[in-house]
């Protein structure tokens, strides 16, 4: 049986090539978010200023990405059950993801839960602002981002919100932040309770990135699923690959603090399994995840692109 492809160079994409796409649609996104954070009627100026800055402030803003790729992906092949979403709406979609997504890692960052002075390079939330400030924006973009959901989803936005809000709830990204922390006292996590807490707190929002790009997109109930599934595995990955990254990069590379997860004695397969057996976990649920991708996908170019992207996010610098 001859090997998966699990490169983006193997996968049709340099890697130069797939940076630029990345590049390119990362400026679309923010342009897109700039626009939505604009000066907003009735918004005190300090909460504003402090939402602008964790959101506007960088990022591979890889959530609306997926959520783009794979609809553009299921575009070329309009077999999909159902009329498909404008672009534009995948687009403002995807920008609520990000703001959801922000709010999560400035409350992560609090230091009553990781303590971290870094984020994308500057200094996080809480130390720019207060930690009061800090709290509110996370509250403010986590509703924001909610409210664009529901716009761009028209007919389809309880689905839309359902799907992602049961994502980043209490059985989602916020149980896995309480797992999270619940570790730290452990002497010995498990292998399965790692897998929880990553696919939790990191994948769900990730694959909830895939949800509503399929939505979106008219791919029939079963599609949406499996595409979802996809993304739970390239979410375990890409985790996987953060894990490795914080013991091997350094704080430039990563553009937030290194070796932060061994310090805080955080659940992680490295801690538990070492670097080269979290190296090969990390590898079988991204190709599950590229196969769940190739499965459910047309073939075409913005598949190959789409492709290439689940096998970055698991084989990457930063």
């Amino acid at each position: 049986m001859p090997a998966e492809k699990t490169s983006p160079q193997a996968l049709g994409l340099s890697v130069a090539q797939l940076k630029k796409a990345l590049t390119t649609e990362q400026k679309g996104v923010d342009r897109e978010l700039r626009r939505l954070m604009g000066q907003r009627k009735g918004v005190p100026l300090r909460l504003l200023e402090a939402m602008r800055h964790s959101l506007l402030g960088g990022g591979k803003r890889l959530r609306p990405i997926l959520a783009l790729w794979v609809w553009d992906a299921l575009q070329a092949h309009r077999g999909a059950s159902g009329s498909a979403a404008s672009r534009e709406r995948v687009l403002l979609a995807g920008a609520g993801l990000e703001m959801i997504h922000t709010y999560s890692l400035i409350h992560d960052d609090l230091p009553a839960m990781d303590d971290d002075i870094l984020r994308r390079g500057r200094p996080t939330c809480h130390v720019a602002f207060d930690e009061a400030t800090a709290i509110l924006a996370g509250d403010a973009l986590q509703a924001l981002g909610f409210q664009h959901l529901a716009l761009a989803g028209q007919e389809q936005a309880a689905e839309l919100v359902a799907l992602v809000a049961r994502c980043v709830g209490p059985a989602g990204m916020v149980g896995g932040q309480q797992e999270d922390l619940d570790a730290e006292d452990l002497d010995r996590p498990t292998a399965r309770l790692i897998r929880s807490i990553h696919l939790k707190k990191t994948a769900a929002l990730l694959a909830a990135a895939c949800g509503v790009g399929a939505l979106l997109g008219g791919a029939s109930p079963t599609s949406v699923d499996r595409l979802f599934l996809a993304g739970q595995e390239l979410g375990l990955a890409f985790q996987g690959a953060d894990d490795l990254l914080d013991v091997t990069a350094s704080t430039e590379q990563l553009g937030k603090s290194a070796g932060k997860d061994a310090a805080a004695g955080k659940a992680t397969w490295v801690e538990l399994e070492g670097l080269e057996a979290a190296a090969r976990r990390t590898g079988r649920h991204g190709q599950k995840g590229l196969r769940l991708l190739r499965e459910e996908l047309p073939t075409g170019a913005a598949t190959d692109r789409m492709l290439a992207l689940g096998a970055f996010l698991w084989n990457r610098q930063q």
